[in-house]
């Protein structure tokens, strides 16, 4: 707005503006926010997020296995969706979202494609990208971390948003060699990595989990595999220290070895002695060394850290024969990812259980590397995939990847790839439009939010459906959602669900925001009781103006 213009605003909306302009950081990023508003298609307009399940695309191979989800739609609603479903229970998030290079064809904002000329371009890729980052750090666990592929064009610009969004005390970085040589376009220097921006919820020694990176082990024994290490180390300069200089004894040969010139043991004597009653010296008579032995245990109990610079975790030519293999000469993406990189991530920052998100799932090469590494290690990981259907990339390759990844197929070269197993269901958002009365969309949200409820409990087989209400159930674990105002039924279901063994919630409507009239639920006592849909619009209070 320009100044000419202030004289015609009221004394509310001057000082809302003045508000405003004092609230702006002294330091950081800014953008123009007024000319980069975000408009969605109009069935989002004026209305609330709900998920709705595709029943012909679900993939069901083991029992036993997680459940893992695929979310057809933009991401923004998406995410608003499991603000609801996962707040702090995701543990891995992944994205490579657009680089925003100036391509005519390489992302949609407001129903134009952004390119070069767009004068605008960087703020409204920080629009984009601002209300997603907002979302997704709410879904983090305390342990949670999230990484995010990016390179030159916009990396800058996205470190300093997000070092407002998670703390640039919890940050990190990765360097991926993506190639080996220069292409002919870079005429002055070759480009040969990306980045990969690492943000944790709260970056503490132990978040990372060095055990879990699979070693080469080169000897093995009757206890196990084992590799030698040296215990030598240059005594010079800050690194002198002449008690580290003793003999040390080999009790069977009673042979004595010392550090070579100008070095010393890295180990005291007395841990030297320990480890020899230990049988963890290994004494090499042809190289006159004295080694150790470490097991794998060894490297659980290890304090190292991680190295940030990715040099042998696959290649963009890599992931572009893995898309051929899956789709013959079509043309996807001019910078995929190898699944040999994520399952790395993967291997540094989820345990067996961790639900992984991906809100940029592209091609789904995160679900691949998920079932990759389950396959691969054991565990029941979970990965959710996000991603719209511009150009058909939901519905024509993400889905179609994931679902020759689960079930086999062959390659062009008329390979058979033995599929990994697994399950999957696949939702799109859907909306629900406001209402002038605030108890006509709590009824609305409450008759569409089924598939959400499911998602949120990880329970999902129906076994039973009437009008007032149903019942799902997974494994031990069973959910009723209770439909109707009136609680003629509720009887009705309290009896079905007697004869139902397992761990039992509730999800009741009820129109009081306070919650369920005890009063009601007498008896009720090994039912975890939920009232809806208060906790769903207050998610979206947060989120949305409704």
């Amino acid at each position: 707005m320009s100044n000419k213009n202030y004289k015609d605003l009221s004394k509310e909306e001057l000082i809302e503006k003045i508000e405003k302009l004092e609230s702006r950081k002294k330091y950081g990023l800014i953008w123009d926010e007024e000319k980069t508003k975000e408009k969605f298609e109009k069935d989002a307009e004026n209305a609330l997020p709900v998920l709705k399940e595709i029943k012909g695309k679900e993939i069901k191979t083991d029992d036993e296995s997680p459940i893992n989800i695929l979310i057809e739609g933009d991401n923004y609603h998406a995410l608003s969706v499991l603000n609801f479903t996962h707040q702090g229970k995701i543990d891995v998030i992944y994205i490579d979202p657009p680089y925003n290079t100036g391509k005519k064809d390489e992302w949609i904002y407001n129903d134009k494609y952004i390119d070069e000329t767009d004068s605008y371009r960087h703020s409204k890729w920080l629009s984009f990208m601002s209300k997603r980052l907002k979302l997704a750090k709410k879904l983090l666990s305390e342990k949670g971390v999230v990484f995010i592929s990016i390179d030159d064009n916009e990396e800058a610009q996205l470190k300093m948003l997000c070092d407002s969004i998670f703390g640039e005390n919890n940050f990190e970085r990765f360097i991926w060699k993506k190639k080996g040589g220069a292409g002919n376009t870079e005429r002055i220097v070759g480009n040969l990595t990306e980045h990969i921006l690492c943000y944790f919820k709260n970056k503490k020694p132990g978040v990372f989990n060095y055990r879990n990176i699979e070693r080469q082990y080169k000897y093995k024994d009757e206890i196990g595999p084992y590799n030698l290490a040296g215990i030598e180390k240059t005594n010079l300069g800050s690194y002198e220290r002449k008690t580290m200089t003793f003999p040390i004894t080999d009790p069977k040969t009673k042979k004595k070895f010392l550090p070579g010139h100008d070095m010393r043991w890295t180990s005291g004597e007395a841990s030297i002695k320990r480890m020899i009653e230990e049988e963890k010296i290994y004494f090499d008579y042809k190289k006159s060394k004295v080694l150790v032995i470490k097991r794998p245990e060894d490297y659980e109990e290890s304090s190292n850290v991680f190295y940030n610079l990715l040099t042998d975790f696959g290649s963009l030519s890599t992931a572009k024969s893995e898309l051929y293999d899956y789709f013959g000469n079509r043309e996807i993406f001019d910078t995929p990812k190898p699944t040999q990189l994520l399952i790395h991530l993967l291997e540094i920052s989820s345990k067996k259980d961790s639900i992984i998100l991906d809100f940029f799932a592209g091609s789904g090469t995160i679900g691949q590397a998920v079932l990759e590494y389950n396959k691969k290690i054991g565990g029941n990981r979970q990965f959710i995939l996000c991603t719209n259907d511009e150009g058909k990339i939901c519905t024509e390759i993400c889905y179609p990847r994931v679902s020759k990844t689960i079930n086999g197929y062959k390659t062009p070269k008329n390979e058979y790839i033995k599929g990994l197993g697994g399950n999957l269901k696949y939702y799109k958002t859907a909306f629900v439009k406001n209402s002038v009365s605030r108890d006509e969309m709590k009824m609305k949200i409450t008759g569409q939010c089924t598939e959400m409820l499911c998602l949120r409990e990880g329970i999902f087989e129906e076994i039973k459906s009437l009008k007032s209400y149903k019942i799902f159930k997974q494994n031990n674990k069973i959910m009723a959602v209770y439909y109707s105002l009136e609680k003629d039924k509720l009887d009705s279901l309290k009896n079905s669900l007697d004869k139902i063994k397992g761990e039992k919630v509730l999800y009741c409507f009820t129109l009081d925001y306070l919650g369920l009239d005890k009063n009601d639920f007498i008896g009720w006592d090994d039912i975890r009781l939920e009232p809806i849909p208060q906790k769903i619009l207050d998610v979206y209070k947060d989120i949305y103006e409704y």
